[in-house]
């Protein structure tokens, strides 16, 4: 059984993240990690800074502070709330080896995306 929507090219992480987050109407699909080729995670939300100090701070109970994801690797900007979850659930669908291949087009070096926001992972 193949799975479908394999890995398609996305601007994820260079959009300008401080010019996106003055407008109020931007939407994220993002991928946080445990570490290089690490443990996962895929979500979506309309406060990406604020998500991923959720996830840091072990606020966000489950899946990603039992694995401790937390450093963000990928991320695309959407114009609406319903785009951002259509596309997190495709990406959730994606074989790992997507995944990996997605991060690795834009972030080839695994870096944290939210550096310049004084988060540390």
């Amino acid at each position: 059984v193949g799975q479908k929507n394999p890995p398609t090219p996305a601007p994820a992480g260079t959009q300008c993240f401080r010019c996106v987050r003055r407008f109020r109407l931007a939407f994220f699909t993002y991928i946080v990690a445990s570490r290089r080729n690490g443990t996962l995670y895929t979500g979506s939300t309309d406060n990406l800074e604020a998500r991923i100090h959720q996830h840091r701070a072990g606020k966000v109970e489950g899946f990603t502070a039992k694995y401790s994801v937390a450093l963000l690797v990928w991320y695309e900007v959407h114009g609406s709330r319903h785009a951002a979850f259509v596309r997190e659930r495709q990406i959730k669908e994606w074989k790992r080896a997507w995944k990996l291949e997605l991060i690795e087009k834009s972030n080839p070096a695994w870096t944290d995306l939210s550096a310049d926001w004084g988060l540390s992972a």
